[in-house]
């Protein structure tokens, strides 16, 4: 039975989809630590 692996070149692999997943991945994080920094400060000044 052959072995499935010995065919994979190192370095060959198309990432593009995976990569574009980690940008969005991270600018969902950056969105929402902004918008908790956001709703922290409006808190802090109009706290009752």
């Amino acid at each position: 039975m052959a072995d499935h692996h010995d065919a994979h070149e190192h370095g060959t692999m198309d990432t593009t989809v995976q990569e574009q997943t980690y940008e969005g991945f991270i600018k969902f994080g950056v969105r929402l630590s902004i918008a908790c920094i956001a709703v922290l400060v409006f808190l802090a000044i109009f706290r009752t």
